[in-house]
């Protein structure tokens, strides 16, 4: 396999230093169980390979961006009595990234996104309070997986944790890395009773092992390679054209009337 320039894991410090990195992007994930039939770092899997290939398609278009190692660990607070589920917490993720910023405005690099493939994580508080010490660097987070929202465009069942879409991806991906459709739980789950959850108004953490028997969240059953594919298709194009974009613009200038 050759050396792919847009990944940092793969390059060494000849390529890096002679190349002007624009744009660095951090996939985070987390370690978590994924229902009876795929890997633990399912989330992990997935942004390593979604976040190299929008990086390739706008590597190829002349942008230099640069993927960072991926962050293995997420916040699973609610899913602790699952064996083996590793929790990062908001507050230690918050010294995390505001680690990785120092280093990179140091070093000359004004651009991160922060590319999130995990559902627990969420980076928009961190975001601004880096935001302050460092006004003139932009950082954005993004969710590969809203990146086209038209679930039910790919997927028949649209549960959000190990069902059919997430199956059916990873079956594109690593599909020797998952167990026969048949060896996995049906991902039926239960939901918040209360109205103000339904109308979208109120939110509060799902307790995963009082929501779920097998840690699904929706019916791998009738996931496939093919629909897979064709979502990550979508998804990766979209990024890879947010990439392109961000390349243009400077991190003064990224408001329009």
């Amino acid at each position: 396999m050759s050396i792919r320039p847009y990944i940092l894991n793969e390059i060494n410090w000849e390529m890096v230093g002679s190349t002007d990195y624009e744009i660095a992007v951090l996939p985070w994930g987390a370690t978590e169980a994924h229902n009876y039939h795929m890997p633990y770092g399912t989330d992990n899997i997935q942004n390593e390979y979604i976040a190299a290939e929008a990086a390739r398609l706008a590597w190829e278009k002349g942008v230099k961006v640069v993927v960072l190692p991926n962050i293995p660990f997420g916040v699973n607070t609610q899913q602790l009595d699952i064996k083996l589920t590793i929790n990062m917490s908001p507050s230690t993720q918050a010294f995390v990234l505001r680690d990785v910023v120092d280093a990179l405005y140091g070093q000359g690099i004004r651009k991160l996104v922060v590319f999130n493939g995990h559902g627990g994580n969420d980076f928009r508080q961190m975001i601004r309070e880096i935001k302050a010490d460092f006004p003139d660097f932009f950082i954005c987070s993004l969710n590969w997986f809203q990146a086209d929202k038209n679930w039910d465009k790919y997927f028949e069942d649209t549960g959000d944790h190990a069902g059919e879409m997430e199956t059916s991806i990873m079956m594109n991906i690593v599909p020797e890395w998952l167990l026969p459709l048949e060896k996995a739980g049906d991902g039926k789950s239960r939901k918040l009773k209360f109205k103000g959850r339904d109308e979208g108004w109120l939110w509060a953490p799902r307790e995963w092992t009082a929501v779920t028997k097998d840690t699904g969240i929706g019916n791998p059953a009738k996931a496939t390679p093919e629909k897979g594919k064709r979502y990550l298709d979508s998804a990766i194009r979209k990024i890879a054209e947010f990439l392109i974009e961000l390349n243009a613009t400077s991190p003064g200038d990224v408001y329009i009337d």
